[in-house]
């Protein structure tokens, strides 16, 4: 963290900030390995959160642009299902390599079209889908079945694993070059092929990533972009007899309209939807390492993270000194250019996002204390769509505030007494993505890993995650694992194979059921 305050302006020209812009220029539909321009009828423009600049126009996809990503997919599946693994895997070898020459463009354009610092995408987003690319360039090596064996008399039985076909992917607008990796790689390592929809507002790097996989060998069709709104281009995407397998990532409400639309035709879903990610604070816990983790967790890409901190519950003895010391060093934080050096926190997605982040806010002044935060800067950033970091304190466990997805830079605090209670009230929502627990007793924080009912439970940190392991939730947050060879069980399926091993043409079990003939 920095000293308090804004950080400078240092806004570079659009041709420093978006070094990349020409190779979109063609339009922001990628299919069969080329862009194109959507064909809708009406344009959108990616504007630059920190500022309300427009910074690119495209024409958005509709219907006829996802028949044809659709059939350039089942095009191409034959042929790339038909790759050896080994030949996928030196596919995405090749791919890897080029995102590592291509990650400043890459951190860039994820930077200028989200809002977030320079420093995070270079450090985090860019570098963790360049390594989740080479995990998945090994794991295509090791789409195992099960060995063969003799189960029943004289038969060998074997499983084999084998791609679904044309898979039908939505990403959300937080996380748009990750969320591309999380459902592109796992599915053409399986030997799929796929027709991805990025958020409207967040298309850049999705794109810049379709198009590096092309350059790097992948066949044309395999991995297609239609960028339209979700109710022209994404329903039809989901809701399309072609698609074998739908698997989205947003909020919980549009997840239930995707399944409600994917299971009309019987196709497979894989779901990671919404959090309220609990912060378990034991009264034996490193004060200042609670703190500064629930900082590092609750501010994350502005707070716009399903695995966010966002409940924080602190166990009596340590409930006020986590309160003042967590605002404390809240309001060292920095908001300013994302482009700036010393800018430790950028805008929200858009000014919208921030106005319903606030009004959430603004509603639970009537029944909790806003600790520090709950407003917009003034100044040169009051034209972008920045909020303070929020910490607010004492708000009843049933409370809108408590319960409801804010997706924005904000904390609750609330007290607890008694191990039990702690742990009931992190599964008290209806979500289960993550959580994490705070403690030096390795017996206390077993028991939360056990109890707490959550797909990622970190112990004494929040937030990190790693290629090799996968990532998905319980409850309300859908299911299905994103990234780590478990992926594989949600892009493959399964087949008995059994072979009879003997020459005999009239068998026991024919005469079993016919009798002899």
């Amino acid at each position: 963290m920095h000293n308090p305050g804004n950080a400078t302006p240092e806004t570079p020209g659009i041709s420093d900030r978006f070094p990349a812009q020409e190779r979109l220029a063609d339009g922001a539909q990628f299919i069969a390995g080329r862009l194109t321009k959507g064909t809708s009828g009406r344009t959108h423009a990616v504007v630059d959160p920190s500022t309300g600049e427009e910074v690119y126009t495209y024409e958005l996809a509709g219907p006829a642009d996802v028949d044809a990503a659709v059939a350039a997919a089942r095009a191409a599946f034959p042929g790339w299902a038909a790759t050896t693994p080994g030949e996928r895997s030196d596919a995405l070898h090749r791919f890897a390599a080029v995102l590592a020459e291509r990650a400043e463009e890459f951190a860039r354009a994820e930077s200028l079209q989200c809002g977030k610092p320079l420093k995070l995408t270079r450090e985090f987003d860019v570098p963790g889908t360049i390594d989740n690319t080479a995990f998945f360039a090994g794991a295509a090596r090791h789409l195992q079945g099960q060995s063969a064996g003799e189960y029943s008399g004289d038969h060998t039985s074997y499983v084999r694993r084998e791609p679904i076909g044309v898979v039908g992917s939505i990403a959300p607008w937080n996380y748009p070059l990750q969320m591309a990796a999380w459902k592109i790689l796992p599915a053409v390592a399986a030997g799929n092929t796929i027709v991805l929809k990025p958020a409207e507002l967040t298309p850049l790097t999705s794109l810049l990533f379709a198009q590096a996989a092309t350059d790097a060998g992948i066949p044309d069709g395999v991995i297609n972009i239609v960028t339209g709104t979700g109710k022209e281009a994404g329903e039809h995407l989901v809701g399309h007899p072609a698609v074998a397998m739908t698997s989205f990532t947003g909020s919980t409400a549009v997840g239930k309209r995707v399944a409600e639309i994917a299971t009309a035709t019987v196709k497979r879903i894989h779901l990671e939807l919404g959090g309220k990610a609990p912060f378990v604070v034991f009264d034996d816990a490193d004060l200042d390492a609670a703190v500064n983790g629930a900082v590092a967790g609750a501010l994350i890409n502005t707070g716009q993270d399903c695995t966010a901190a966002t409940r924080a519950y602190v166990q009596r003895p340590l409930y006020e000194a986590f309160v003042e010391k967590t605002a404390a060093l809240m309001e060292t934080v920095r908001l300013g250019d994302p482009f700036a050096a010393g800018t430790d926190l950028g805008p929200l997605i858009s000014h919208v996002q921030r106005d319903r982040v606030a009004a959430f806010v603004d509603r639970a002044r009537a029944y909790a204390r806003v600790v520090t935060g709950g407003e917009t800067p003034e100044g040169e950033l009051a034209k972008g769509a920045y909020y303070r970091p929020t910490l607010v304190a004492d708000a009843a466990q049933d409370s809108e505030i408590v319960q409801s997805e804010l997706f924005g830079p904000v904390l609750v605090v609330l007290p607890f007494d008694s191990d039990d209670e702690g742990i009931a009230l992190a599964n008290d929502t209806p979500y289960g993505l993550a959580a994490s627990a705070w403690s030096r007793d390795v017996y206390r924080a077993n028991r939360a890993t056990r109890e707490i009912k959550a797909g990622c439970v970190w112990v004494n940190d929040h937030i990190p995650i790693i290629s090799e392991m996968p990532h998905g939730g319980y409850k309300a947050s859908g299911f299905g694992k994103d990234m780590s060879s478990y992926s594989f069980e949600e892009y493959t399926q399964i087949k008995h194979v059994m072979f009879d091993n003997t020459a005999v043409a009239r068998k026991d079990w024919h005469r079993t059921i016919f009798g002899d003939r």
